[in-house]
């Protein structure tokens, strides 16, 4: 079965799975085919011993059910768009070691794909059942007023729920990357993920991240 296939074959088995898939309960990445696969794009998934945040961290067994239902969420079916995305959270956690930005220690910035502050609001807002949170905590004020605490406590409603911290790549993507940029991602080029990667993420396609981004696409694309 081709790769891009499998991911999305999978995918609506979850969509159209009345309870949680079998396949995604196991917890042993060597039983899971999904997990397997992410195993390899995320090598250092495998445990939490040792994370410096122990909290943060999750293994691929805990990140692969969120991960899907990120695409489930919003609409993911292409298997290059898949790679491209779990190659940026793997890139930017660290094989999901963290959430939060602490490099430079950016105020509110964090999630899987460690996103700025400024989408994490946008983020938060989109999400109909953290309206009334994100609305005792901001005040109604623009990002610019917002103190660090207040950026920090909006971070925090996403990063205290897997299935938002792992949403925030394909929510980035479907809401804040032109139709242009996602059909170059479709394309499962290099050109069109360096696009995605500069246009879009808007930071510099390196060769750290290519890596990634090559495996997730040998394994998902």
């Amino acid at each position: 079965m081709p790769r891009a296939l499998f991911w999305i074959e999978s995918f609506l088995f979850f969509l159209l799975s009345s309870a949680t898939p079998i396949l995604l309960q196991r917890q042993n990445p060597s039983e899971n085919p999904i997990a397997s696969k992410l195993l390899i794009i995320a090598p250092q998934s495998e445990s939490c011993v040792g994370a410096p945040y122990p909290s943060e961290c999750r293994t691929t067994s805990q990140a692969v059910d969120p991960i899907i239902t990120s695409f489930a969420t919003y609409g993911i079916v292409s298997g290059a768009e898949m790679a491209a995305l779990i190659s940026l959270m793997a890139f930017e956690t660290m094989d999901f070691k963290y959430q939060n930005n602490y490099f430079p220690g950016n105020p509110g910035q964090g999630t899987r794909n460690m996103q700025s502050a400024s989408f994490n609001l946008l983020y938060s807002k989109s999400i109909p059942a953290l309206a009334s949170s994100v609305a005792a905590i901001t005040e109604g004020a623009a990002i610019g007023a917002l103190s660090v605490s207040q950026l920090n406590q909006v971070r925090a409603l996403l990063t205290g729920n897997d299935d938002y911290d792992f949403g925030s790549a394909a929510w980035f993507l479907t809401t804040q990357c032109s139709t242009a940029v996602r059909a170059e991602v479709q394309t499962g080029t290099l050109a069109g993920w360096q696009t995605y990667v500069t246009d879009c993420i808007g930071t510099t396609a390196t060769s750290d991240r290519q890596r990634i981004w090559e495996i997730a696409m040998q394994e998902i694309g």
